[in-house]
């Protein structure tokens, strides 16, 4: 979490309204609406501000208004058998179309023990790990992977040709929280290097490398270099092969693949969003896949034995000085515990950015302390 000294925090409840009454104002549908707040507010509720409230006016409104993005959402079932479907989201609301793909992944699991689907033409669809959580939540195994607008170079090269492109993972356990791996798999994503920038910090060597291979630090030039192509963030592992950033290339392909070449959508510098100079959609792909643990084994069993992975991991030996060993999942529960009385810490950047969404569209009962 990286949160301003001196970030104002406001409930949860009341920026989960205003959010959703902003995408209602720029025309989304009430229910749709209600689907893109809940997933915003989800990941600041875990402490994941890289894709919360802070995303709301450059990745949605701004792009909605832009044209970009459409406000109603298309869901179109192209092809489908008992386990599989191919959905088209006619670049659509892609909260709205990630929540029904999963849905519907897990509905077919439900009766066939294994549910797929995979998406062409969506949008930005937040936090992967939401949907993860609800094939969890369904006492499923769940996995889901996207891929974004180039921005990741392969090892040994400069050009950013992937996207951050998260793979995701989320299962039940006997614990108070889920197991939930939520990774980009680069070393860091543009939402993180977007909140450093607001809170004019500059980022860690190794995150980003210039045309000639050399680490980038500062986060505001860095995010224009993304965009002008002359600059690319570092696959998972880092920079080269001797830390294995091999490794989070070839993931990262990996998930590029399984977001494009099954639906047949777009892929690497078709994302870009610029054509003949002008800003168009960014096509995205994701796909979603549920596993019913009830079909494999009893959901107390599975449970029960990955909540004994996860505690036996906790308790094996620290490294000196180290004060505890964590999980997948563990700090966001703890985030949780931490922000439910709280809310969402705002920093000035983002609580700038809410007032003129605020006034622009003329939600004046929305009085916030800043």
């Amino acid at each position: 979490m990286e949160i301003e000294k001196g970030a104002k925090w406001v409930k949860f409840d009341i920026m989960e309204n205003f959010m959703r009454d902003v995408f209602k104002g720029l025309g989304v549908p009430a229910a749709e609406a209600a689907v893109c707040a809940d997933v915003l507010i989800t990941a600041d509720k875990l402490g994941i501000d890289s894709h919360g409230i802070s995303r709301l006016k450059p990745i949605y409104y701004d792009r909605i208004k832009q044209g970009i993005q459409l406000a109603k959402t298309r869901f179109e079932v192209v092809k489908q058998t008992p386990a599989i479907a191919v959905i088209d989201g006619h670049n659509g609301m892609g909260h709205v179309i990630a929540e029904r793909a999963m849905a519907l992944a897990i509905k077919k699991a439900q009766k066939y023990g294994l549910g797929m689907t995979a998406v062409r033409n969506s949008t930005h669809y937040g936090i992967a790990g939401y949907y993860a959580l609800m094939a969890a939540r369904a006492g499923m195994i769940g996995i889901t992977g996207t891929n974004a607008r180039p921005s990741v170079a392969p090892t040994f090269g400069t050009e950013n040709m992937l996207g951050t492109n998260a793979l995701t993972f989320g299962m039940p356990t006997d614990e108070a929280f889920p197991f939930l791996l939520d990774c980009a798999t680069s070393t860091t994503q543009r939402g993180k290097i977007e909140v450093y920038a607001k809170l004019g910090k500059k980022m860690p060597k190794g995150w980003a490398i210039d045309k000639k291979g050399g680490s980038k630090t500062d986060s505001v030039a860095v995010l224009k270099d993304l965009m002008a192509g002359t600059a690319a963030l570092v696959p998972l592992g880092g920079i080269g092969e001797e830390l294995a950033g091999y490794k989070g290339y070839g993931y990262s392909t990996v998930v590029e693949i399984l977001s494009a070449a099954l639906q047949q959508g777009a892929y690497m510098k078709m994302l870009l969003g610029i054509k003949d100079g002008k800003k168009i959609p960014y096509p995205l792909g994701h796909f979603f896949l549920a596993i019913k643990i009830r079909a494999f084994t009893s959901l107390p069993a599975f449970k029960k034995t990955i909540g004994d992975i996860l505690r036996g991991l906790r308790a094996s030996k620290k490294m000196p000085g180290a004060k505890r060993i964590y999980t997948a999942g563990e700090k966001e529960h703890l985030a949780w515990l931490y922000r439910r009385n709280k809310g969402v810490p705002l920093n000035k950047e983002t609580r700038k950015e809410i007032l003129a969404m605020r006034d622009e569209l003329g939600l004046i009962k929305y009085k916030f302390p800043f």
